[in-house]
């Protein structure tokens, strides 16, 4: 035991001299808001909101104003995101006779006085203002409120903006964990591989579980289990051609081929990937002996980098599919080898 005021070293995470923050053990926070007014600034500018609906025609000019703070922390692995955030952007509408010509043209303002990460789920209060308030001011006013709100509320996608967040830090973080976990995560036989398109590789696994065949298959269909092995919302259509949605949207796509208890191949898209980029999932089934199940897993056209620049999409895609979605069905429904 240490003496008093000495402390016992086995117990202080001291400084390294290499600045690693190992495990993420430390306590570690990232300022976001530079990077919110960038997104709500590509969000909200120019953004129509009626387009000659009637006599009136509006759209948003520029976001104003993007103050507060958003936060990404770090600790021990677990990605703590926050935000409390005021946004007030300006609009510009014109209003026209039934011949065409302009009655007036207004400007003015929307704002957005609080949105957080504690009311992400609650309809925040939207303020919007004209500089001229003559009858056909009020209008536009009117229908800038009615119209605007909900394009604007939508396209700040508050319940996203806490997964972005989370998305871009994960990213950030998880390539120097991933290599501190190479020799620990044997249990997968994987192999990550170059594919022929330029910026795309392929993930191989042979993962094995205590339970039938069609088990394994059932699970990985049903949205129900998928909800309770993720502890997360899934949406999950049985049919060739139809679509899914798993990790609270995260993750969304169309099922190619089916065949129970042996093939599912679909195509899969994650919501931080650019546009236009899809991946191919092939799940093969094998039982070698009854109640051992083999599944391989090859997983194609993964970028290697997201629509944020972040390079660690292959090795992040891997975790997912080993922790969050292999390793979960193990512990949740005792298929464990």
């Amino acid at each position: 035991m240490a003496k008093y005021g000495e402390g016992d070293k086995r117990w202080i995470v001291e400084e390294r001299p290499d600045g690693a923050n190992v495990h993420n053990w430390h306590w570690a926070e990232t300022d976001c808001l530079p990077w919110s007014k960038t997104f709500f600034t590509k969000s909200l500018s120019d953004l129509t909101i009626l387009d000659c609906q009637g006599i009136l025609s509006i759209k948003t000019k520029k976001v104003e104003k993007v103050d507060g703070e958003a936060y990404v922390n770090v600790r021990k692995g677990k990605i703590i995101p926050g935000y409390e955030i005021s946004l007030s952007l300006s609009w510009e509408g014109e209003a026209k006779d039934g011949e065409g010509k302009t009655l007036l043209k207004a400007e003015g303002n929307l704002e957005i006085p609080y949105i957080s990460d504690e009311n992400a789920d609650e309809d925040p209060e939207v303020k919007v203002t004209t500089k001229d308030e003559g009858p056909i001011g009020k209008a536009l006013k009117e229908a800038m409120l009615a119209n605007g709100k909900p394009l604007v509320l939508e396209k700040v996608i508050l319940n996203r903006l806490r997964k972005i967040l989370t998305t871009t830090t994960s990213n950030s973080n998880s390539a120097a964990m991933s290599k501190e976990k190479v020799g620990v995560e044997k249990e997968a036989k994987k192999e990550v591989k170059k594919e022929g398109k330029k910026g795309f590789k392929t993930i191989t696994m042979s993962e094995k579980f205590n339970c039938r065949a069609k088990d394994m298959y059932e699970i990985l269909m049903d949205e129900n289990r998928w909800k309770g092995f993720s502890q997360s919302n899934a949406r999950i259509s049985k049919e060739v051609g139809g679509q899914f949605s798993i990790f609270d949207g995260s993750v969304t796509g169309i099922n190619l081929e089916l065949e129970e208890g042996k093939l599912i191949a679909q195509r899969w898209r994650f919501g931080s990937w650019s546009d236009g980029i899809d991946s191919t999932v092939r799940l093969v089934f094998n039982e070698p002996e009854p109640g051992v199940t083999v599944i391989k897993l090859t997983h194609s056209d993964v970028p290697e980098e997201d629509r944020y620049g972040n390079a660690t999409v292959v090795e992040n895609t891997e975790r997912g599919w080993r922790d969050l979605i292999f390793n979960k069905i193990r512990a949740v429904f005792g298929f464990g080898i």
